[in-house]
Formats: C-alpha cells, structure tokens, sequence
C-alpha cells in the first residue's frame, strides 16, 4: 500500500474540473493529463456558493436589487436546492470567476446549462459540509495557495500581479474586490479538504494499480506519439495521484446523485415563480 498525500493546488483543481463538468470521463482527462503537464482548469466548488447563503424566501421570477433605480430588473432565481436560492446573478458571476482559471483546459464548456449544474453540486456539497465537522483553511494556506497562483495565470504578467497594486487591479476587471476573492478562493481549499476527508483518506493505490496503468495507458499513449516514456519509478506519482482523483471522482459522483434524490432540487423555468 503507499501513502497518499492530499490534494496539492493543480491536482486539486484537475479533481475540480472532471467532475464538475458533466459528461467528462475520468480516464479519459486522466489519460490526456498524465503524460503532460497539468493545465486543467478547476471548476470545483468554489467561492462563497451564493445558493448557500441565500435565505429560502419566496421570490418571484424576477427581483430587483437594493441600491437598484425602483423597478429595475435585475436578477431572477434559477434553481432552488433544498430551500437554497441560486440566482442569475450567481451564474454570471460563477463565469466571470471561471475565466480567472489559469489551470483551464482550452476547450472548456462555459455554457450557462453547465454553470448551473455545478453551482446546484456545490450547493448540495456544501449543504452536507454544514452539518459535518468543519475544514478550515488557515490564512497561511490561503496566502500560499494565492501566491501560487497570482504567478501561473499568464495575463498576470501584464498586470504586475506579484504587486498588491497590480493583483487587485486584475481581480478587479474581473469583477471582483481582493477581499471577495479571498473568501471564493478559501471556500473552493475548505470544499476540497471536506471531499478529500470524507472520500480520499480511505482510498489505497497499490503498486500493482500504478504499474498496470502505467502499461496499458501510458505506454501506448507515448507509443502513438513516438516519444519516449519516463521510467515508471520517475512517473509512479503522478499516476497515483491520477488513480486517486479517479476514485475519489466516482465516488462523489455517486455521492451527488444520492443527494440529489434525497433532497429537493428545482430549476426554474423563465416566467415561474419560486416556492
């Protein structure tokens, strides 16, 4: 048996990515990471899921927001998961947090169907991290996985991101103030550690697992490309944590659709007013 350690930033974010991206087979975003260098996006649980903080109170298909001129239209509820509110306004801003990604394949479907599906799981997720014990992240895990990533997402460099002037300029075009994407950010570290505690720490990758892999997927895929492979000892981590994220994938997808029979997920159609 090995050890597993937990979910680094680019694997916990490739972790994010296949499973919230309905219709994405795990071996196969498997197969394409493994032999190259991560550049996955996440689209994991993140931020502050507004559905979550939002109060079940009846609202009709549209609404105006306080601050707004009177009688202006301004958001609408999409979906209501077990009393919680996702609006369009969550959409819209769930995209915008999406394109700061800098671990985001290229072919990465946006569409506002596929927004909303992952918004209800991450509502349903944090539903059960609720009554669950807590996984804080601490302000120095937060502050190093920032650091990270304020140097890999490539229009950084314009921007002078490694300056607090020029990090809070970029979030900002982005629709965002440094303190709201500190507190999206953490959420997305605290889901992750909820998913790896309830599902990662009982998953054991044998030696047998990777080296199998390692020769029925690995090897065929450097053959087809005629490069030549990385030893297998060189490798064997990279496969593992492959192997885990596939494991722990299937498992929280079979997760999702127990909650969602369970409890009660809506989506509104345009015009329908919420219960």
């Amino acid at each position: 048996m090995r050890h597993n350690a937990g979910f680094g930033l680019v694997g916990g974010l490739m972790l994010a990515t296949a499973l919230m991206q309905p219709g994405t087979g795990w071996a196969q975003a498997a197969a394409v990471q493994t032999p190259t260098a991560p550049t996955s996006e996440t689209q994991m649980p993140t931020a502050e899921s507004p559905a979550a903080q939002k109060p079940a109170a009846p609202l009709g298909p549209d609404s105006s927001l306080p601050g707004a001129g009177q009688g202006a239209v301004l958001d609408r509820v999409v979906a209501v998961v077990n009393g919680d509110l996702i609006l369009e306004s969550d959409i819209d801003e769930e995209q915008r947090f999406e394109e700061i990604q800098p671990y985001r394949a290229v072919d990465s479907n946006h569409s506002r169907e596929l927004t909303v599906r992952r918004l209800i799981d991450r509502t349903l997720i944090l539903q059960q991290a609720e009554v669950e014990p807590e996984t804080a992240v601490s302000d120095g895990e937060l502050d190093a996985q920032l650091a990270t990533l304020r140097k890999d997402i490539p229009a950084c460099k314009q921007y002078h991101c490694e300056t607090e002037a020029g990090w809070a300029k970029y979030v900002n075009d982005h629709g965002f103030t440094v303190e709201e994407f500190r507190a999206r950010w953490r959420q997305r570290m605290e889901l992750l550690k909820f998913i790896e505690v309830r599902f990662r720490n009982g998953i054991r990758i044998s030696d047998d697992d990777i080296k199998a892999y390692y020769e029925k997927t690995m090897l065929p895929e450097y053959a087809k490309r005629h490069v030549t492979p990385p030893k297998l000892e060189t490798i064997s981590p990279r496969i593992e944590e492959v192997l885990l994220q596939q494991q722990v994938g299937n498992l929280l997808r079979d997760w999702l659709t127990s909650l969602r029979a369970q409890g009660r997920v809506r989506i509104m159609r345009p015009g329908e007013v919420a219960p």
